[in-house]
């Protein structure tokens, strides 16, 4: 049986511990900004990767490349280590990989349009319902032409063959707007802008990459840069999302595990929540129920469970709340909220400890070995193995140059795909079209021919007709005046 991760100890110098059986059941950490949410992360990614769990997780303040640098002596961390009563506690780096949407601050991590989907990808542009009926469209036409959707100017040009072929597809697909293309090519500009151009495209990123351990079996903690893409918060949701769905519909059914095959921590989780339409939030809903079964545990992490829909946070069986600041009644019906969602202790004063605990200080609940929520906790949180902070700019270069990722999915590939195939079959139609005009125009000389020809043989008829009906009168006339007489002398 794996060893449980050590979360801290309680006021009674008691170790509160996450049983990596129960790991896939989710989490939260909530808390206030400043108050050790990410020091928090980063001693679960610690502990999953010990036991040879991989981790995944998005670095939105550049804090968490610590992970890839052992920590230093300090005599706070020598305190904390004292205080919680860790024995086997060593400073180490971690076998990480950074990856980066947009290829900067670490090895790109692409997908393709048709990979993605239309729904996601409506959701990602921000269309309406009509826009997004209409994306369907074009993704429907381009897997029956078998016009492979990979990047951005494949979608660009799918939609400008929809435009000059509306009438067509209208009356087997359903009715396609020149207002709904001209609504999503303005949009597909914007993404374009915000990197878009970068992170579709190929060779795309199987989601097994993020399922590795090093030689010494330690899970590697993949590392997102997330300082530009949480500027983008659709792109941001969008992409997640999707790396969870592809864990859904790829990984097998794997029932009750001893460990998870992977956890995801997700950073800034409201923004998964913000301006997603209902259908979206469902679908939300249902994986993260469902996904546990596939030996994945997914942590949110945000400053207020409130940020959290209800049907989302009642499935997260592994709570850790930092302090709430309850200034405003806003600030205080969240305290209340939090304080709700743990079993009580009556040792321990929810309330008062959301507002008032320091720094490095977490209310916790986790799963039993029975999957029963234990009776919440205030508790000081371990320091890290690793680094407290970011490393150096140019060990973090290093590291992801000297990255077999690297070697593998730095340099983007442009494949045949449905531009270039749309403009193959249009440039194909041109020259049969150039054919067919020769063709005519070679003709045409002939039809002029036999027209002047039938004329010339009509006019001699008419002339041969007239002439013989002349000399048929004559002869008529004469043979009458024999008979009658006149003609005799």
């Amino acid at each position: 049986m794996s060893k449980p991760i050590i979360v801290g100890a309680n006021a009674s110098a008691q170790q509160v511990r996450l049983f990596p059986s129960m790991a896939n059941r989710h989490g939260l950490i909530a808390g206030a900004t400043g108050t050790g949410k990410t020091i928090t992360l980063q001693v679960l990614a610690e502990g999953f990767s010990d036991l040879g769990v991989p981790v995944f997780l998005v670095d939105v303040k550049g804090d968490l490349s610590g992970l890839a640098a052992p920590g230093k002596e300090h005599f706070k961390v020598a305190e904390r280590i004292a205080k919680i009563g860790l024995q086997e506690h060593s400073f180490s780096d971690y076998p990480v990989q950074f990856w980066d949407l947009f290829g900067e601050d670490g090895t790109p991590a692409r997908t393709t349009i048709i990979d993605m989907g239309p729904v996601l990808f409506s959701h990602l542009l921000g269309l309406n319902e009509t826009q997004a009926g209409v994306l369907s469209i074009a993704f429907a036409v381009a897997e029956d032409r078998k016009l492979p959707l990979l990047n951005l100017q494949d979608l660009r040009s799918m939609l400008s063959w929809l435009a000059d072929n509306k009438a067509e597809v209208s009356k087997s697909y359903g009715l396609v707007s020149s207002q709904s293309i001209g609504a999503i090519q303005r949009r597909l500009l914007i993404l374009g802008d915000a990197g878009g151009e970068t992170f579709f495209g190929e060779p795309a990123l199987p989601i097994s990459e993020f399922i590795r351990c090093d030689s010494a079996g330690r899970g590697v903690i993949n590392i997102l840069s997330g300082n530009k893409l949480i500027l983008n918060p659709p792109v941001y949701s969008t992409f997640l999302f999707w790396l969870l769905t592809e864990l859904f519909e790829t990984l097998p059914e794997t029932g009750d595990l001893e460990k998870p095959k992977l956890v995801f921590f997700f950073d800034e989780a409201h923004l998964l929540f913000d301006a997603a339409p209902k259908a979206l939030v469902d679908r939300i809903e249902q994986v993260v129920r469902l996904i546990r079964s596939k030996g994945v545990g997914i942590y949110f992490v945000t400053q207020n469970p409130g940020d959290i829909p209800e049907d989302v946070l009642s499935q997260l069986g592994n709570r850790i709340q930092h302090a709430l600041r309850a200034f405003t009644p806003r600030d205080q019906k969240a305290v209340r909220v939090a304080a709700e969602t743990f079993r009580p202790n009556p040792e321990v004063d929810v309330k008062r400890a959301i507002a008032d605990m320091g720094v490095g200080e977490a209310l916790v609940s986790v799963l039993d070995e029975e999957g029963i929520p234990t009776p919440v906790e205030q508790t000081l949180i371990c320091p890290p193995q690793s680094q407290i902070g970011p490393v150096a700019a140019a060990l973090k270069a290093d590291l992801i140059a000297g990255s077999a990722m690297q070697g593998k999915y730095k340099v983007a590939l442009d494949n045949e795909s449905a531009h270039e195939l749309l403009l193959e079959r249009q440039k194909k139609k041109q020259n049969d079209d150039a054919l067919s005009t020769v063709s005519v125009r070679k003709s045409k000389p002939k039809r002029r021919g036999r027209s002047r020809q039938g004329y010339a043989e009509t006019l001699g008829k008419s002339v041969l007709r007239s002439l013989g009906n002349r000399i048929a009168r004559q002869l008529v006339k004469m043979i009458i005046s024999m008979f009658s007489g006149k003609g005799r002398s």
